[in-house]
């Protein structure tokens, strides 16, 4: 008899006062996704998602920008376009989620799994260069907590070695590097509107492509492998079936929920930068006294604030906060299992260094409750529950 699978000893958010994570309307959403439903018109690409599209281009300042029903989709149209075949490889970090990892090796390509930046999570572009083999073909660097990779580096590198960059910015909307929006710095750039981002659709996400003379393969795969994209635009009098695809359009309800969540990304933005700061200011004393790390942010980075971790000495005083802080009805939680150390990762993708900083990070690392509807009050009782477990 084989043994019952083990469940998740986790409470779900509603048992907590303060939960992790709540998405909550801040605008028009409620109002667009009526109009949606009685629009008739429920199915991808009308036009709340031709609104969400132009948005999107006005916010990233380019023109080439796909709304997907997730991340997930605009990651694999990404390796696709970047000529990921059977034997390629891909640099990226084992600290990422899935599917980072899940796009390349759909397409046939290998992970190549590299460390992250014990300062900002990020990927090690010291650790990239040195992983890069004869069978590299792309770099991905997944920009953690809203705080852009080491841009110029990476990007000069890719330039030099003849490689594609793909940015995972799932986590980046509304984040810059040296002024430039991320997901606008790479060949592609990728973005989630999750439920648990700060720009939300439920699910969704969106494709950046740079090149816009690939915009035509890009629409052939999002769009079930068929010239619709130019049949909508009355280029042709019917679509066909014209190469590979899979359906990676998002609903009109999606779509019209993340127009009003666009409209008010600045002020999005604004309040978890306000929150992020108020932890940073109550939780440095413990930073200065060595008791925990906390988030640091390189000059060039304007982030959007994400997430905020703090990093604890080690896994068993990390395990005792958490716990903790669950006791008193707030929820923090722990991020990724690294992919080098996963069951299916230690199959499929190649590690050719120790990865100490991801393994400590994984260990270590607390994310506190952070949303747009999060009080000055809740943050601040979050706080002082850290502060009252070291003893301040």
């Amino acid at each position: 008899m084989q043994p019952a699978p083990a469940r998740s000893t986790s409470p779900p958010a509603s048992a907590f006062r303060i939960p992790f994570n709540r998405p909550a309307p801040i605008g028009q959403e409620l109002e667009y996704v009526a109009q949606a439903v009685a629009s008739g018109k429920l199915a991808t690409d009308g036009e709340f998602c031709r609104r969400a599209t132009d948005l999107l281009r006005e916010r990233l300042g380019t023109p080439g920008v796909l709304l997907m029903s997730s991340c997930t989709n605009a990651l694999e149209i990404a390796v696709l376009l970047a000529g990921i075949g059977p034997g390629d490889e891909v640099i990226l970090p084992s600290y990422t989620f899935v599917s980072t990892a899940n796009a390349v090796v759909r397409a046939g390509g290998t992970p190549v799994f590299v460390d992250v930046r014990r300062d900002t999570i990020n990927l090690d572009e010291e650790r990239v260069a040195a992983a890069i083999g004869p069978r590299t073909r792309a770099i991905l660097p997944v920009h953690y907590a809203g705080v852009g990779c080491a841009m110029h580096e990476l990007s000069s590198l890719a330039r030099a070695r003849g490689l594609r960059l793909i940015e995972d910015a799932a986590h980046a909307i509304d984040a810059r590097y040296d002024g430039r929006p991320l997901g606008t710095l790479g060949d592609f750039g990728t973005f989630s509107f999750h439920e648990t981002k700060n720009v939300v659709a439920g699910e969704g996400g969106a494709l950046v492509v740079a090149d816009l003379g690939l915009m035509p393969r890009a629409e052939v795969l999002r769009n079930k492998g068929t010239d619709r994209a130019r049949f909508e635009r009355r280029e042709v009098d019917r679509y066909t079936w014209v190469g590979p695809g899979s359906s990676c359009g998002p609903s009109e309800l999606q779509a019209a929920f993340l127009c009003a969540q666009l409209e008010g990304m600045t002020q999005i933005t604004a309040r978890r930068r306000e929150l992020f700061q108020r932890y940073l200011t109550a939780l440095q004393p413990l930073a200065d006294a060595g008791l925990i790390r906390l988030p640091v942010i390189p000059v060039q980075c304007q982030p959007n604030a994400h997430v905020f971790y703090l990093i604890a000495r080690n896994r068993e005083e990390r395990v005792a906060l958490q716990s903790s802080l669950h006791a008193r009805g707030i929820q923090a939680s722990t991020h990724y299992v690294p992919l080098h150390d996963s069951p299916f990762g230690k199959v499929i993708g190649r590690t050719p260094f120790p990865l100490p900083v991801t393994e400590e990070v994984a260990a270590c690392l607390l994310r506190l409750p952070l949303y747009h509807a999060l009080t000055d009050e809740q943050a601040d009782e979050v706080a002082a529950a850290v502060l009252a477990f070291f003893g301040r």
